[in-house]
């Protein structure tokens, strides 16, 4: 079945609703996909693979990322590759095209027991379409504050109505999981329905300090007693770098060893890198190079406000870094200042400059990193797994009643 082209696709035959049996064929619908790197993509890897250990089929829908890419297809995974556009200012990722019509064919051909859209695009949007004509079960994930995105990119006129969209996006959907309970009143309060809390999990077997690497320490120019301060991810303009350097220069004022590591890629490292060459530029890492990167430093900072959750906080904690972030998203929930890291008030730079040079002070980074992996050694990602299927299969008990209790209503006499 393969790749997903309209004029291929046999006429459009709606077959009748049948119960969801234990094991669901979930249809899954992402704009992005390993081997692509940013969090949704490597979340929702992970999601899949807990899934089909469970026992779960998954149809994979998503845009073909490259020309020569051939869909996988198995038992347990299948592929379905759409036509998708470029995304400016992030290299490598596209938005899937509009697909309403393929995809409601596709599906009444083998109905899937659920679908779940991961990404907001016009892919998204027309499954969410398909599903409600052919009326399967929808679900969606609130991954990313693309509206909170918008000033940063020079168009801030359209943060209403982005966030407009996304909430009649979600609104269609028979529930929108999202991955704190912040985020769930935020939403909530902005007039988003069904919201349900499933969270996100670390690895804690790859993310250690035992992965601590003193010759790596040493290419940073770092030795045994320098501090060294990491900032891992997305080099973007919503990623506030601008007080990663802010906070690192109040620092190093007090500790003139220390060093600046940044990990990862995106649209302003090379313009950081031109006027910053004293800070150590990794650029993208992965897996146990990724890991090591971690242990390698001391302290973590994160003054991000456009996420929705954060994984890098619950990798450098389980790596043994403290972190200062502002009070929000994943932060929020997993940080206890003064035993794991410290927050500041979401968008106060001062406080966050603050709490990153308190951090720092040798005594306090020392109780800081006792007790930093040991907060987040619970949150395996295979709970988060039981816990992402059984929203699902509630979402397909739910949809089912609905349905049953509709067709009652219409067959009644009168």
């Amino acid at each position: 079945m393969g790749s997903m082209h309209e004029d291929d696709l046999p006429p459009l035959c709606i077959h009748d609703y049948a119960p969801s049996q234990p094991q669901l064929r979930i249809a899954v619908v992402t704009e992005t996909y390993p081997p692509e790197v940013n969090g949704v993509a490597m979340t929702l890897s992970r999601m899949v693979d807990g899934l089909i250990r469970r026992g779960h089929r998954i149809q994979l829908v998503r845009p073909r990322q490259h020309a020569q890419e051939r869909p996988a297809s198995g038992h347990a995974l299948e592929e379905v590759l759409a036509a998708g556009v470029p995304i400016p200012s992030y290299a490598g990722l596209k938005l899937g095209l509009p697909a309403k019509r393929a995809l409601t064919r596709l599906w009444s051909l083998q109905r899937p027991d659920v679908v779940h859209v991961v990404t907001e695009g016009p892919l998204g949007s027309s499954a969410i379409a398909a599903a409600r004509k052919l009326r399967l079960p929808v679900t969606s994930d609130f991954h990313t504050n693309f509206h909170a995105y918008s000033h940063h990119y020079g168009m801030g006129w359209l943060k209403r109505p982005i966030a407009a969209y996304l909430r009649r996006f979600h609104n269609k959907t028979d529930a929108t999981f999202v991955p704190t309970g912040q985020l769930a009143r935020e939403l909530g309060d902005n007039g988003y329905d069904n919201l349900q809390v499933v969270a996100r999990g670390v690895d804690t077997a790859l993310f250690h300090p035992e992965r601590r690497s003193a010759e790596l320490r040493r290419s940073w120019g770092a030795t045994d007693n320098s501090l060294v301060v990491l900032s891992v991810g997305r080099m973007a303009p919503e990623k506030n770098l601008n007080l990663v350097l802010e906070a690192f220069a109040a620092i190093q004022a007090r500790q003139p060893e220390a060093r600046l590591v940044f990990v990862g890629d995106g649209p302003v490292r090379a313009g950081l890198q031109a006027r910053h060459p004293q800070h150590v530029f990794a650029g993208m890492r992965s897996g146990s190079d990724l890991a090591s990167h971690y242990a390698s430093g001391d302290l973590f900072l994160f003054p991000s406000l456009t996420e929705t959750f954060g994984n890098v906080t619950q990798e450098a904690l389980a790596s043994g870094l403290p972190v200062v972030a502002y009070d929000y998203a994943a932060a929020s929930e997993l940080i206890v200042p003064g035993r794991n890291g410290l927050l500041a008030p979401a968008g106060d730079a001062t406080a966050f400059v603050a709490a990153a040079r308190e951090a720092a002070e040798p005594n306090t980074l020392r109780v800081l990193r006792n007790h930093a992996r040991m907060s987040v050694v619970g949150n395996d990602w295979e709970h988060i797994h039981d816990a992402f299927a059984t929203a699902l299969g509630q979402a397909v008990r739910s949809h089912e009643r609905r349905y049953q209790a509709a067709t009652a209503i219409v067959m009644a006499p009168d």
